[in-house]
């Protein structure tokens, strides 16, 4: 029975250890926030459909917008 007990407790002293190892490298610093958000945007993965439909509403806003008339008419 003391057996079982101190394996048990090696077991869980060793769960720690790695549990704290796994918090220590998922821990980071970022100079700054643009920094972060770059780090993040690059181990981001965007859904599909998400994807999709901003490539659809970023298409229909590259052209600029139509001149006024008055602009046509006055040279500007």
């Amino acid at each position: 029975m003391k057996q079982q007990t101190k394996l048990s407790e090696e077991q869980q002293q060793q769960q720690r250890a790695a549990e704290q190892q796994t918090q220590k490298q998922s821990a980071r610093e970022f100079a700054n926030a643009e920094e972060m958000l770059r780090y993040d945007a690059a181990h981001t993965t965007v859904p599909p459909g998400i994807a999709q439909r901003l490539r659809k509403s970023t298409g229909q806003t590259s052209a600029p917008p139509p001149r006024s008339w008055w602009r046509n008419l006055l040279g500007r």
